[in-house]
């Protein structure tokens, strides 16, 4: 009898502003049974975690299936052979960005990410940064090449957001909608709002 597993994503957070929108969507992936989320945190990104939210690491360790050290190059998530459904990479900052357009895998954030793209799974890529250099929007279109989905941060206003939690859930719906997850977060366009 084959046993089926249950769907398995990769959360990645890395050193750039945006950390409510990494606490949010992995309470937004949790939120079903029979799906695991792996949860990898870079050493800045603590640092942000603690400026930014109140409590966000201590949401991320609790809706995290299992929380991944970055330095842990010999972790699950490094090898091609371990399944999973998707990786994001929520805030992506412009160093991981780079790293990750270049093959640079000296991480397991970065070795996860060169697996995701070679293994042909979805990676999205969601780059917290403003303006964007040439450098910045080269490398964007590097992975876009290589198979990545660039995904900023930019909630839509049609549903009239109200609150914070409003925009940050319009950004996470739409990103498990690239990963074609169901999801309940905003109202889809209809043309007549």
């Amino acid at each position: 009898m084959i046993q089926l597993r249950p769907s398995r994503y990769i959360l990645a957070v890395t050193g750039a502003s945006g950390m409510p929108y990494a606490v949010y969507l992995a309470s937004a992936l949790a939120d079903t049974p029979d799906r695991e989320v792996h949860v990898i945190i870079s050493e800045a990104a603590k640092k942000i975690l603690r400026l930014e939210t109140v409590d966000g690491l201590d949401v991320l360790q609790a809706k995290a299936t299992k929380i991944w050290e970055p330095d842990d190059i010999a972790g699950s998530p490094a090898s091609g052979s371990w399944q999973h459904d998707g990786m994001i990479v929520c805030p992506c900052s412009m160093a991981s960005l780079a790293a990750i357009a270049n093959g640079l895998a000296s991480n397991l954030i970065l070795r996860a990410a060169d697996v995701t793209l070679k293994e042909k799974r979805p990676l999205i890529l969601v780059p917290r940064e403003t303006p964007y250099s040439r450098i910045h929007l080269q490398n964007m279109l590097a992975v876009h090449d290589a198979g990545a989905i660039i995904l900023p941060p930019c909630p839509g206003f049609y549903a009239r957001p109200q609150t914070i939690n409003d925009l940050l859930a319009h950004v996470c719906g739409r990103i498990l909608d690239q990963l074609h997850i169901p999801q309940h977060l905003f109202a889809e366009w209809s043309g007549d709002q």
